[in-house]
């Protein structure tokens, strides 16, 4: 009866030996950013610092204004690990002590990457992260790449 628990396991684990389905933390991520305010170059610390609401103003004034997908997409809950290195949990309560300290301005959270592009197009100083820019955004390079 054991060569039967031996042989199934075995048949178990040569059907499961395709490659694991993608994690959050795998999604290739592209930061955009509006044409007004938003540098077209960054360093991942300066990225890191933006995000995280301890920059407030770009260098020529304008106002900084995040714009995140949803930390219950693939795409926001690898935003809160790659560049956060938070639990998309973790993403949420940070944002609500800032800006209940009055520290920093929540950023807009989006369900789409369609509407996030639109709203960091349209929005002075607005930069976002997404997973495949449009073609109309201005993609920001980060540490000489085009995605994280």
């Amino acid at each position: 009866m054991a060569w039967l628990y031996r042989f199934t396991f075995c048949v178990l684990l040569l059907i499961g030996c395709g490659h694991p389905p993608a994690r959050a933390q795998d999604q290739n991520l592209v930061v955009i950013g509006n044409s007004k305010g938003v540098p077209p170059e960054m360093k991942l610390a300066q990225l890191k610092s933006t995000m995280k609401g301890e920059k407030l103003r770009w260098p020529d004034g304008s106002k900084v204004v995040i714009a995140l997908l949803k930390t219950t997409t693939p795409i926001g809950q690898s935003t809160s690990k790659k560049i956060y290195n938070m639990s998309a949990n973790e993403l949420n309560k940070y944002w609500l002590a800032l800006v209940f300290q009055g520290k920093a301005d929540a950023p807009n959270f989006f369900s789409s990457e369609a509407e996030l592009a639109e709203f960091v197009a349209q929005t002075t100083g607005a930069i976002g992260v997404v997973n495949q820019p449009l073609a109309s955004s201005k993609t920001i390079t980060i540490d000489g790449k085009k995605s994280l």
